[in-house]
């Protein structure tokens, strides 16, 4: 991959579409195109893209402590509107059931999987 693809593949996963991208990247949108043709250029792209939600999962990771301390302060508090608290409380309660039945979940094929390997 020489420099301008690697600058393209950038600007794809940064551009909201192709033409924004190859103007980024300085080149022409057929250029563009041609090269995400090539083997390379996509295995590049592929890792990019890959990368990029990796980054993206570990700061909502992050930010999740936030959101839930957020959630449960203004459920709460005396001083916040009731339809403002009832919805931080519906929201807890929602994704709570959501991490245990995801939890629950992973036990399961955790075992599953375990059992298949067990017989094989």
């Amino acid at each position: 991959m020489n420099k301008k693809q690697e600058i393209a593949v950038m600007a794809i996963v940064t551009e909201p579409t192709m033409q924004k991208a190859a103007d980024k990247a300085g080149i022409a949108s057929s250029t563009l195109y041609r090269w995400l043709q090539l083997d390379s250029f996509q295995e590049h792209l592929k890792r990019m893209k890959s990368e990029t939600v990796s980054h993206a999962t570990t700061r909502l990771r992050q930010s999740m402590t936030v959101a839930i301390d957020t959630l449960v302060e203004m459920a709460e508090n005396k001083k916040t509107p009731a339809v403002a608290r009832a919805s931080a409380a519906r929201t807890l309660l929602e994704y709570g059931f959501k991490a245990h039945e995801n939890e629950d979940l992973q036990e399961r094929l955790e075992r599953l999987e375990e059992m298949a390997s067990d017989s094989a």
